[in-house]
């Protein structure tokens, strides 16, 4: 029995401080698609930059956060024959992309939790054509952590090529570096990671990590990238941090690849060109992935039999508690919100 009335969190000003309970409407699916019950939603730090109102500002209130879930379905709109009642599901966070490159559109209106209402709520509807089957080997609460921070680590490690013998040079231990970690791994990669955390990046060579660099003791982080390799450089460079561009690149070696993902560090990064015309180093913009990477990804994870690492899971009704923890940066993977 679905009810009139479902438990959202949501976000009634431009601050953690401003996420309480709400009661709204159960979304009544139109034709095309999938009404979703939420079994269990995983933070980003997209999530932290929209509630911080700098992000997508203007954004209507109250808001709904979060992009990644995963569900079950429980009812079905007119014409949808792709699922049935029962399956589990995860809803892709650009909709409507589902290969190749996305559409303006797509990427500026219709990508989950901001502009598009997010998943912190106990049921959603979105076109059928814009979920996926999960990994079978995957929990719901691991399964909810892949939609952003798994597949854009695929992507990039796609985009960069990566190959038996390479060298993926990883920022932070957040949940894109720990997915790319196992997935460069899965491909025969060497992995160089960094942290300002010694705890950390501890557990990150339990994880499969070659080499280690503390950043904050150690803050020419890419000369010793560098040496790691014995002057060559790595092949390809996961950037988190963004502001750090400058300091990615010198570590790159000749011809490889750096995926700009996020801005952890800030928005702004200041280079000299001679760093990319010189070495021939390839820059290139991530934004998550598409539909189809989605499902290449899924495919690579139950063959390799990886599992998400994961931080602290947090009850719905705590929801702003979950947030403050991932704001404070003392997490090691994902952060995860269950209990719905």
């Amino acid at each position: 029995m679905i009810p009139a009335k479902m438990k959202a969190m949501a976000a009634t000003a431009f601050s953690l401080d401003a996420i309480t309970q709400h009661a709204l409407d159960v979304p009544v699916p139109r034709r095309g698609d999938i009404l979703v019950k939420v079994s269990a939603a995983s933070l980003n730090y997209r999530d932290l930059a929209v509630l911080s109102g700098k992000y997508i500002p203007g954004l209507p209130m109250p808001l709904v956060p979060a992009s990644d879930a995963c569900g079950t379905v429980v009812a079905l709109g007119e014409g949808v024959t792709e699922w049935k009642i029962g399956d589990r599901v995860a809803p892709i966070y650009t909709q409507g992309w589902h290969d190749g490159l996305p559409t303006v559109q797509q990427r500026t209106r219709q990508t989950l939790g901001a502009p598009l209402s997010g998943v912190l709520q106990q049921y959603i509807a979105v076109p059928a054509i814009d979920a996926v089957a999960p990994p079978a080997s995957l929990s719901d609460i691991e399964v909810a952590t892949l939609p952003i921070a798994a597949l854009t680590a695929w992507t990039t490690l796609q985009e960069g090529g990566v190959k038996p013998g390479d060298t993926v040079l990883l920022q932070g231990t957040g949940g894109v570096s720990l997915f790319a970690l196992q997935f460069a791994k899965a491909a025969g990669a060497r992995v160089i990671i960094t942290s300002s955390s010694d705890e950390k990046l501890t557990r990150a060579r339990a994880l499969g990590a070659d080499d280690t660099i503390n950043y904050r003791s150690n803050p020419d982080w890419e000369l010793a990238a560098k040496e790691m390799t014995g002057g060559r450089g790595v092949d390809i460079v996961v950037e988190t941090a963004g502001a750090t561009l400058s300091k990615s690149l010198a570590a790159t070696a000749f011809g490889g690849f750096v995926g700009v993902v996020g801005f952890v560090a800030g928005p702004e990064a200041t280079i000299s060109l001679r760093q990319l015309f010189g070495p021939l180093i390839r820059v290139q913009g991530i934004a998550v992935g598409s539909k189809a990477r989605f499902e290449q990804m899924n495919r690579a994870i139950e063959h390799h039999r990886l599992k998400p690492v994961l931080d602290q899971v947090f009850a719905l009704d705590d929801a702003q508690a979950a947030f403050k923890h991932m704001e404070s940066g003392a997490h090691f993977g994902k952060v995860v919100i269950s209990g719905f």
